[in-house]
C-alpha cells in the first residue's frame, strides 16, 4: 500500500522554480510542454534508484530532453524514445539513423527568410530527412515551436526580428553533433506509447511519462499536438505494474483522483511555460520520498 500524498492540501509547493539556462540544453525542438525544467528533479529520482536501469523507456518522447539527459549522462544502460508524430518522428529517425550531416548541413546553409520559409514547407517531402528540415524550420519559426495544425508563422517576434527570432543554425548544429555521438545509447521508436509500455513492464527498467495534458477536460493538448488523444486511465492502470516510473501532468481533480485511485504518491512542482509566466505541474511516482 502507498500513501496517497498532497503535503496537506492540494497548493502547497516544496521547492522553488528552476532556471532552465542553469540546464544543459540538448534537444534541437522548441517543444511546447518540454521538460527542461525538470531535468534536476530526474537527476534525483534515478539517483534514488540506487541501480542502472536496463532500459530507460520514455513513450511520450516530444523534443527528447529527458531521454537525451539520461542517454548523454549514462544513468541507463540503454535508453528508447517513442514518439508517434510522424513530424518529430522524422527529426529523430534522421538523427539516430539517416543521414544527420546532410540535415546539419541544410540548417547551417538555409538563408532564414519568410519566402524561403513559405517555399520549404508548401513541399510535400518524402525522404526523412526532408521531412526532418521541414519540421525543424516550422518548430523553429511557427509561435511557441507548435507543430500542431492550425499554428503559423511568427509575425514579430523578439525585436521584431520575425522568423529569424529562434533560428541559431550554429546552436542547432551543435545539438545534433552532439545527439548524433549518442547514436549507440538510444533505439528509436515511431509507434504508440501504451503499446510499447506494455511489451517492457519489467523491474529492471525505469519510465518516464509525460504523456500530452487532455485529462480532466484539459483542452492545451489538442492546440498543442497533432496526437493528443490518450487513454489516461489505461496509463495509470498500466503504471500499478511498473516498480520504477515517474509521471508529469497538468493539475487537474480528475488527475488527483486517478493517483488517489491507484495509490500513488502526487506532488506539486512549479514551472514556467513559454510565456514565462509561472505554474504548477503534478509529479506522480509510487515513491516520492527522494524529493
Amino acid at each position: 500500500m502507498y500513501q496517497f500524498d498532497l503535503l496537506g492540501n492540494k497548493t502547497e509547493v516544496y521547492h522553488n522554480i528552476v532556471n532552465v539556462a542553469s540546464v544543459q540544453q540538448l534537444s534541437p525542438f522548441r517543444y511546447p510542454g518540454g521538460k527542461t525544467w525538470l531535468i534536476p528533479q530526474i537527476y534525483k529520482w534515478i539517483g534514488s534508484l540506487q541501480f542502472i536501469p536496463k532500459l530507460f523507456i520514455e513513450p511520450f518522447a516530444g523534443g527528447g530532453i529527458v531521454s537525451l539527459t539520461i542517454a548523454n549522462a549514462n544513468l541507463a544502460e540503454h535508453v528508447i524514445m517513442v514518439e508517434i508524430d510522424e513530424e518529430i518522428a522524422s527529426v529523430w529517425k534522421t538523427v539516430f539513423y539517416g543521414d544527420v550531416d546532410w540535415l546539419i548541413h541544410r540548417i547551417i546553409s538555409f538563408n532564414m527568410s519568410v519566402e524561403n520559409v513559405n517555399a520549404v514547407i508548401s513541399v510535400d517531402y518524402s525522404s526523412d530527412e526532408e521531412k526532418a528540415f521541414k519540421t525543424i524550420i516550422k518548430n523553429r519559426t511557427f509561435h511557441g515551436g507548435i507543430l500542431a495544425k492550425g499554428s503559423g508563422l511568427i509575425k514579430y517576434g523578439e525585436n521584431g526580428k520575425g522568423v529569424n527570432s529562434r533560428w541559431y543554425p550554429q546552436t542547432l548544429a551543435k545539438r545534433l553533433n552532439h545527439i548524433k555521438k549518442l547514436r549507440n545509447k538510444i533505439t528509436f521508436i515511431q509507434g504508440n506509447g501504451l503499446e510499447i509500455i506494455k511489451g517492457n513492464l519489467s523491474n529492471n527498467n525505469a519510465f518516464f511519462f509525460d504523456p500530452p495534458y487532455t485529462a480532466g477536460g484539459k483542452r492545451a493538448g489538442n492546440r498543442l499536438y497533432n496526437y493528443h488523444e490518450l487513454d489516461h486511465e489505461l496509463l495509470f492502470s498500466l503504471s500499478n505494474h511498473i516498480e520504477y516510473f515517474l509521471m508529469t501532468y497538468d493539475v487537474s481533480e480528475e488527475i488527483v483522483d486517478l493517483a488517489q485511485k491507484n495509490k500513488f504518491f502526487i506532488k506539486k512542482i512549479p514551472m514556467k511555460n513559454t510565456h514565462n509566466r509561472e505554474m504548477k505541474e503534478y509529479i506522480i511516482s509510487k515513491n516520492l520520498q527522494w524529493i
